[in-house]
């Protein structure tokens, strides 16, 4: 098949391992930035290809994982209403706020529904004008175009039963922010394939020549990420920052701009709370003034809502990439699949949900 068996090629794999340890002579952090490459490398064993002085850490790369719990609080909030279907993808619904998720919600009686679409939950309004339709938008820049339509199609609708609960995150200003924290580590990005392929490349390159460091976008299987880790390491040890694209056969330096218009029109940016890592300046969008009918923590009074951590989960810390998942203390024991603490235990792009699908369990040695 093709771009999917070629790049899952093991013998390919291997040769590519082998050229990074030719290469390799002092030792090197990277982080990749997005969840399902998080879970590629483990499923493939990536890691464990790379040579010892070569470390991967796991970034906030997750949205779900991302999405502020008293922004979770508030959705189960709306949901209760008798009035209000609340829609929303399947990660979404299982992940913890400060007492329960949203399943729980539903099997206590709230009319929780798991969408494919945005564009579906607009469908639902249509079909259900006596309700309130909320679909909880919660994403990259990725997911962004797809809810900003369902806002200009709900517009062109006239309907007055729809609204979104936004937790739109943007990945440039998360890199600014962890490159800028006291224990950053990190000297080279994987980036987001998919990310990229709505925003481009360009927007990288302030951050590769302010911080002197190399970003490589890069996709999904074992083999892209081996060879964007090839780039990274090869300009490390040239001494090169920049942008590179290992993704080309879908990434442009430009991106979509028909999708970069739709979010422009929808949305503007705006400070974001990410779950676990504190507010971050300019890193979220928000709905414009013209399309504010449509935002549901407006339309059902629910901003106030806040709420705290458990104080056990250390998720902060793992989606910062300052601690593997299984040195968290309540890695498989307070948290588990079943009864996550945190959402990167829950979500299909969580680390702490790769470490346990994938069997990596043992702690780091203590020294």
């Amino acid at each position: 098949m093709k771009f999917v068996d070629e790049y899952r090629d093991p013998t390919r794999a291997r040769s590519i391992a082998e050229a990074l340890k030719q290469k390799v002579t002092r030792p090197w952090t990277l982080m990749e930035i997005c969840g399902g490459q998080t879970h590629s490398i483990l499923k493939y064993g990536v890691d464990q290809l790379l040579p010892e002085l070569v470390t991967l850490v796991h970034g906030p790369g997750c949205p779900v994982c991302v999405t502020p719990i008293s922004l979770i609080d508030q959705a189960i909030e709306i949901a209760k209403l008798s009035s209000v279907i609340m829609t929303s993808f399947g990660d979404m619904l299982r992940v913890p706020g400060s007492r329960e998720d949203l399943l729980r919600a539903k099997s206590a009686g709230a009319d929780v529904r798991m969408v494919y679409s945005p564009l579906d939950a607009v469908a639902l309004a249509q079909r259900h004008p006596d309700r309130q339709v909320v679909f909880f938008a919660v994403g990259f820049e990725t997911t962004a175009p797809p809810n900003a339509m369902s806002v200009v199609r709900a517009h062109q609708l006239n309907l007055k039963n729809f609204t979104i609960l936004t937790s739109h995150v943007l990945v440039p200003p998360a890199i600014r922010a962890l490159l800028s924290a006291p224990d950053n580590v990190v000297q080279g990005f994987l980036a987001a394939g998919h990310v990229c392929t709505i925003m481009g490349t360009q927007e990288y390159e302030p951050l590769a020549s302010e911080y002197r460091i190399p970003i490589v976008v890069t996709g999904f299987e074992p083999v892209d990420i081996l060879q964007g880790i090839y780039l990274a390491i090869t300009a490390l040890e040239e001494g090169r920052a920049g942008v590179e694209n290992q993704y080309a056969r879908s990434v442009t330096r430009e991106g979509n701009r028909p999708a970069q218009a739709v979010i422009a029109r929808v949305f503007q940016i705006c400070d974001r709370a990410w779950r676990g890592i504190g507010t971050i300046p300019q890193s979220g969008l928000e709905l414009r003034a013209e399309f504010s009918d449509f935002d549901a923590a407006r339309r059902f009074g629910v901003e106030h809502l806040v709420a705290e951590e458990s104080p056990l989960c250390h998720a902060g810390d793992v989606l910062r990439g300052v601690l593997r998942p299984p040195d968290c203390p309540a890695f498989g024991i307070n948290c588990t699949p079943e009864n996550p603490l945190g959402a990167p235990m829950v979500s299909s792009e969580g680390a702490c949900a790769a470490y346990i699908r994938y069997g990596r369990l043992k702690r780091a040695a203590t020294p």
